[in-house]
């Protein structure tokens, strides 16, 4: 099994005090949570500003996903998934069901859960415990500068027992989305 510990950064600390999702949601309706923030294990964090390569990648995965999800299922890119104490948004995310569903709230799991780490490795690792928790069937890493694919299954608690990492010369298959596959090398080649 894959252990995954949450950061430093996010554990929480005595003088924090820790924000509830609904919290977080009420603060944000009222205009005192700043726009581009994410609640993560009780405390808010600003997201990272988005590279062209990042911004590549995520368009790149976007359509191979939106190919491969069968009806029924729902691609969302950078929406919120709702966990026990975090709000995490994955830059790419598969949900069962139709838009219509989450009208009044958002999805608490995912089947499928793709952050891309250009250069938020640490942090984009750091949800793997609230998705893991969640029980997201399967989240992909996409490790930019690596040129790397790591993949985590069947979550068991708020651990994955299962870790692969997957570079060029490679194709991954998600068990979580039949029919979604990426050939490593394609997705890097410039």
């Amino acid at each position: 099994m894959a252990v995954i510990e949450k950061p430093k950064s996010v554990v929480r600390d005595p003088k924090i005090w820790p924000l509830g999702v609904k919290a977080y949601h009420a603060l944000g309706e009222m205009g005192l949570i700043p726009e581009r923030t994410e609640l993560l294990y009780g405390q808010v964090f600003h997201k990272m500003p988005k590279s062209p390569f990042h911004t590549y990648l995520l368009q790149l995965l976007l359509e191979l996903l939106r190919a491969a999800v069968p009806q029924g299922f729902l691609v969302r890119t950078e929406q919120p998934i709702t966990c026990a104490d975090s709000e995490p948004e994955p830059d790419l995310s598969v949900v069962r069901g139709a838009i219509a569903d989450f009208r009044q709230a958002h999805p608490t799991t995912a089947e499928l859960v793709i952050e891309i780490c250009v250069s938020s490795h640490e942090y984009d690792r750091s949800k793997l415990w609230a998705y893991a928790s969640a029980g997201v069937k399967e989240c992909w890493l996409v490790l930019g500068p690596e040129k790397q694919i790591e993949v985590h299954r069947q979550p068991q608690g708020d651990q994955y027992a299962e870790r692969s990492v997957h570079g060029t010369g490679e194709s991954v298959t998600s068990t979580a989305v039949p029919g979604f596959v990426v050939d490593v090398a394609s997705l890097f080649a410039a």
